[in-house]
Formats: C-alpha cells, sequence, structure tokens
C-alpha cells in the first residue's frame, strides 16, 4: 500500500485511503508515555479488524517543549502547515508556557485552524470508579463552541493605555462608567459571540443528533444575565433549529405557544407525539441549573450545545461523573473543512513523566473517535470493547487501582497490551 493523504469531497465528506497518513504530537510531561500506548492499541486494532487491507502511516509533528527544544518555537509554523495538509490528526497533552507567547497551545491549534466544534462525548464503562450513585445513566455529548467566548483572547491589563481607552470609551460611549465598580485597578476581557458562529455549532449538534439517533439537543447558557451573547446563542440556536431543520425537530418555544394558546395538557400531548414521531427535541436551560441536572437528572440531557467557557466546565464535571478527565476523550473538528485534531484532554502532569504508570484511556479513547470520524467503526468498537473487559477484569492503572476492591495495579504499557489481549 502507499500512504496517502485524507481528503475532503465536494459535499464535504471524508475520502479515507486505506494507508492513511496521520500526523501526530505525542505531547508533553506524560505524553510520550500514553501516546506509545495508544498507538500500539489503535495499530493493534487496525491490524486485527483489518487483517493487513487498512494501515495508519503515522507522521510526527512538532508542538511543545519537543517543540521549543528543538526550533525554538512553541508551535511552529510547520506543524500547522502539517495538520492543514493532512486534514486529521491526533496529539497528546501540551504544556502551556508561562510569562508571555502563546496564551494555550491548544487554543491556538483550535483558532488556527478553525476548529469550532470541542466534541466531547461523555460515558461510562461499567467499572469504572465513580463518585455518583448512578453514572451508567450520564450519556451525552458535548458540543462547545471552539473560538469565541472568552476564549478570543482580547484582554488588557488594567494599568495599560488600552485599558485607560476601554473605559473611557464605556464611560462617554456606553454611559455605564457606573457599573465598574473599581475602575483604576479593573483590567478587562471582551466576550464576542455572533450569529454565524452559533449556527454552526448547533447545526453540528443537530446534525449529529439526527444521524446518531439521539433524542435531544439541549442549548446551555447564561441568557438571563449576558443578554446579547449568551442570550443571543440561544435566540439563534432555536432560530436555526426552526429554520434548517424544519419538522425533523420540535422546540421547546413551539411547547411554550401551544401552552400559551391551549394549555399546558395540549403542549405536553404535542410534546409526546414529537417524541413518538422519532423529532429532535430542542430545548435549553441555564448554565448553572444545568450544573445541578448533570448530577439530579443526567438522564433527561443527550446532546449538549454550548459556548466556550460553559463548554470548559461543564465538559470536565461530566468527566468526574465518569471517572475522571482521565478516561474522557476529546475531538477539536471543523465539520466543513474536514480538519480535525483529537486529543488528551488532561494536563501533562510532569511530576509523573517518564514513569510509565499514568491511564493512557483518553488518548487511547480519542484515538476511537478518530477512527469513528474516519469510517473505521469496527477498529473503534473493538477498542472500547478492550477497555470495558479489561476493566471489568480489575487490571488498571494506579488511579483506578486506587480506587477499586481487589484490582491488580499494572503499568501504562501493560494496560494498552491488556486492552489489545481482550479485542
Amino acid at each position: 500500500m502507499t500512504p496517502q493523504k485524507i481528503s475532503i469531497d465536494s459535499n464535504n465528506n471524508l475520502v479515507v485511503p486505506n494507508n492513511p497518513i496521520i500526523p501526530f504530537i505525542e505531547g508533553d510531561g506524560i505524553g510520550p508515555d500514553v501516546w506509545k500506548a495508544s498507538k500500539k492499541v489503535i495499530d493493534a486494532a487496525v491490524e486485527h479488524c483489518y487483517g493487513g487491507e487498512r494501515k495508519i502511516e503515522w507522521k510526527e509533528m512538532l508542538a511543545g517543549e519537543k517543540a521549543f527544544n528543538e526550533t525554538g518555537e512553541w508551535l511552529p509554523a510547520q506543524t500547522l502547515e502539517t495538520a492543514r495538509e493532512y486534514l486529521v490528526s491526533i496529539k497528546g497533552p501540551l504544556t502551556t508556557p508561562v510569562g508571555g507567547g502563546i496564551r494555550s497551545l491548544n487554543v491556538a491549534l483550535r483558532q488556527e485552524l478553525d476548529l469550532y466544534v470541542c466534541l466531547r462525548p461523555i460515558h461510562w464503562f461499567v467499572g469504572v470508579p465513580s463518585p455518583v450513585h448512578y453514572p451508567d445513566r450520564v450519556d451525552m455529548v458535548v458540543f462547545r463552541e471552539n473560538t469565541e467566548d472568552i476564549y478570543a483572547g482580547i484582554e488588557c491589563n488594567y494599568d495599560s493605555p488600552e485599558a485607560k481607552k476601554l473605559l473611557e470609551f464605556i464611560r462617554t460611549e456606553l454611559n455605564a462608567g457606573d457599573k465598574v465598580r473599581f475602575p483604576e485597578t479593573a483590567s478587562f476581557g471582551i466576550k464576542p459571540v455572533s450569529k454565524e458562529g452559533t449556527e454552526r455549532l448547533v447545526r453540528s449538534a443537530i446534525k449529529y443528533a439526527i444521524t446518531h439517533k439521539r433524542d435531544s439537543v439541549t442549548l446551555v447558557h447564561k441568557g438571563n444575565i449576558m443578554k446579547f451573547t449568551e442570550g443571543g446563542f440561544k435566540k439563534w440556536g432555536y432560530d436555526l433549529a426552526k429554520n434548517e431543520f424544519g419538522d425533523q425537530v420540535y422546540t421547546w418555544e413551539q411547547w411554550e405557544a401551544t401552552k400559551k394558546a391551549d394549555g399546558e395538557n395540549a403542549a405536553n400531548q404535542e410534546l409526546e407525539k414529537a417524541h413518538h414521531d422519532g423529532k429532535i427535541i430542542v430545548k435549553d436551560v441555564i448554565a448553572d441549573n444545568f450544573l445541578q441536572q448533570i448530577l439530579l437528572a443526567p438522564q433527561d440531557y443527550s446532546v449538549i450545545a454550548t459556548l466556550n467557557l460553559n463548554g470548559d466546565y461543564i465538559s470536565d464535571a461530566l468527566a468526574a461523573a465518569v471517572g475522571g478527565i482521565g478516561i474522557a476523550p476529546g475531538a477539536n473538528i471543523n465539520y466543513t473543512s474536514g480538519h480535525a485534531i483529537f486529543e488528551a484532554t488532561h494536563g501533562t502532569a510532569p511530576r509523573f513523566a517518564g514513569t510509565n504508570t499514568m491511564n493512557p484511556s483518553s488518548l487511547i479513547l480519542s484515538g476511537v473517535m478518530m477512527l469513528e470520524y474516519m469510517g473505521w467503526d469496527d477498529a473503534a468498537k473493538c477498542i472500547k470493547n478492550g477497555l470495558q473487559t479489561s476493566i471489568m477484569h480489575k487490571r488498571v492503572t494506579v488511579d483506578f487501582y486506587k480506587l477499586m476492591d481487589d484490582a491488580t495495579q499494572v503499568s501504562t504499557t501493560e494496560f494498552a497490551d491488556e486492552i489489545i489481549k481482550h479485542f
């Protein structure tokens, strides 16, 4: 087989050859350990399921400490060019330089490649230690907007000329100077939220729900306080659902209108019929209430669409309910261009670098997401089955070992071998 690039056709569908070239960043800290284990599992699953007819050709690209040590740059231009050229890539955890430069390498990659969806599936594997009574009720997929909100990085320090100019604008143009309680020491951040950014995120979430036969999409926002940003997200999300998906969805706005016109019983009957007809229910919830609901009634939520900061909080809180970010995968995707970076969601844990003790499940499951994105579903299922069986046999890394009874502690590499053994 000749290695080839993944491409995208005129209908925005990936074209994946049997021997695709996929760039990787091994990551900093524990990155090399978990990447080595993950690569071994992914390669073994592809070989197991396709018997040599398919194979991934891995291509290293540099970012983080390894890039800085070799090139003097934290994120070389060549790395961005490689990620653009080959469309699909995978990465371990990256450090963030302190004291200037790039605020976050992860954020930089997302913004440079316009990876507007941060996709975080949250699913419990039987036997994983959890702090909640019913982790099996947690089965959600979070669509976090990835390029706007306060993560745009538009900030100015309190003692900068820019802060003084912005304060003057607030006083004279917005007539809101009294809202800045301590003007002499107030730093400022800008929160851009656009109609276009909202629409492409919510569109992706609804399409995902339809394709994967999920019953609802929930818009999570703080629109009761931030009327034009988070409130705009809610409004634009509902408008998009109604205008582009029509009879495929039923919105809470429709429920409210029926309730007002014909009463609550009629509205509930209409909602029940929409469920019965297989329509996607599009609803919304205030962010702070949602953080309660994921503990009290997680079974009521399926696909979540939310803004950048809310999504950061929500995805990690949900991950805790199913065992922590050590077993939480993630992806950053542009569904129009096809670009995608699959990544470990945890940090670099430099204290444990090179110890071969950490749990590689986050990066392994991100590899599962990558295989699913490529359409290699058999290999993806193979890995999930192997991981589930390994956990149930209680041969696990130290993080799970400490929380399980009668478990056997294994190294990062041995855990990868356990997964492969149970294909």
